[in-house]
């Protein structure tokens, strides 16, 4: 009878314990390096660049950015047209894919976040708020620098 009465409570703690230990990590976004190019007010759009690094062990996936410099934001991506000119368009279910243990470069010439109705000119060392809005890890806040490159 002592002996069930011991197994039943070492049962019982390591159920406890168990609770106590960190369940699985889910995805860990970081945001580097965003910045965007400076542009006159004349344009009427801009771009955001960044990487978006997922140390987690699951996969997130970016759906939705937002900042007060832009009216509208979509994700966007560049491809090469038919005559050879470059043209833009928003990703395919306007979704991004941030593999887990990966990296995502948001970069000119391929995924970007695109800036619409700017409501402000991007001039150079000027710092604006964005927000990223990803599928598990919810709103990430970042600042973009604007920079000529």
């Amino acid at each position: 009878m002592k002996v069930r009465w011991f197994v039943f409570g070492a049962l019982i703690l390591a159920l406890g314990l168990s609770a106590c230990l960190p369940r699985a990590e889910g995805p860990r976004i970081v945001v580097k390096d965003a910045w965007g190019r400076s542009s006159p007010a004349v344009a009427s759009a801009g771009a955001f660049y960044m990487v978006v690094a997922n140390s987690g062990s699951e996969d997130d996936t970016l759906v939705a950015a937002s900042s007060p410099a832009c009216g509208v934001v979509e994700l966007h991506e560049s491809f090469m047209k038919d005559d050879g000119s470059m043209g833009m368009q928003m990703v395919e279910g306007g979704r991004i894919l941030i593999p887990a243990g990966e990296n995502v470069e948001l970069k000119v010439g391929g995924l970007h976040v695109m800036c619409m109705q700017k409501q402000q000119n991007f001039n150079t060392g000027d710092n604006y708020t964005l927000t990223l809005t990803f599928e598990k890890s919810g709103d990430i806040t970042v600042v973009a620098v604007i920079k000529d490159e």
